[in-house]
């Protein structure tokens, strides 16, 4: 008597079923692999885009007048500094004040990609010069030469005249730029008010008047 098969079809061989299985994981896996890539560029591309915070918010960038001149108060001062330290027998020429963007870059430029040594490590509108915020200042000796240097004694007080240019516009409420850790710049003197390069950047302005 005949026995009849229970299968429709014959099973496949022992080894291709385990090729098949294999093929299926490593497919699962390439899967998976695929999934966690485009969830992590969508993440980045979204990171990039909408940043968690924000220093300013857009309401409050201000849409203001380039600056020309010198702030009023800046100005004032400057007048102030420039007596007081008459008094003292010591002459100063105000070398800089307003700078604009074009000339700052210029001068970024000057030792990088144009002659002459490098003298500032901000570009054009980085610089409190740029927003009528800032002066340099030199000393003019008896015989009317200018001079930046810093021991030079003109008024014969054994003190440097230098440094009692930059006391005078310290009491002021100048910040001098010779107390900078990582580029000092001895003939600079600025009043910020307060403010960062990036809120002058975004529009924000000092007062003109003292409060």
């Amino acid at each position: 008597m005949l026995q009849r098969n229970h299968y429709s079809q014959p099973l496949p061989p022992a080894g291709q079923t385990q090729l098949t299985t294999a093929t299926r994981s490593r497919r699962n896996r390439n899967r998976a692999l695929l999934l966690i890539i485009l969830a992590l560029t969508a993440y980045l591309i979204w990171k990039s885009v909408w940043p968690f915070e924000r220093s300013v918010p857009e309401e409050e960038i201000v849409p203001v007048h380039p600056v020309s001149e010198l702030h009023p108060i800046v100005a004032a001062k400057q007048s102030e500094l420039i007596a007081e330290t008459a008094k003292l027998g010591i002459t100063i020429l105000i070398t800089d004040g307003f700078r604009s963007v074009e000339e700052q870059d210029a001068l970024y430029a000057q030792g990088r990609t144009a002659e002459g040594d490098v003298v500032t490590q901000v570009q054009g509108g980085n610089s409190y010069h740029n927003y009528g915020l800032a002066i340099d200042f030199a000393l003019r000796t008896k015989a009317g030469e200018v001079v930046w240097d810093m021991q030079y004694d003109g008024n014969k007080n054994g003190e440097a005249d230098w440094m009692e240019v930059v006391d005078v516009a310290k009491r002021l409420g100048f910040t001098w730029g010779g107390d900078w850790a990582n580029f000092p710049d001895y003939p600079h003197l600025q009043m910020d008010f307060g403010y960062t390069i990036r809120q002058l950047k975004r529009g924000m302005r000092p007062p003109v008047e003292a409060e």
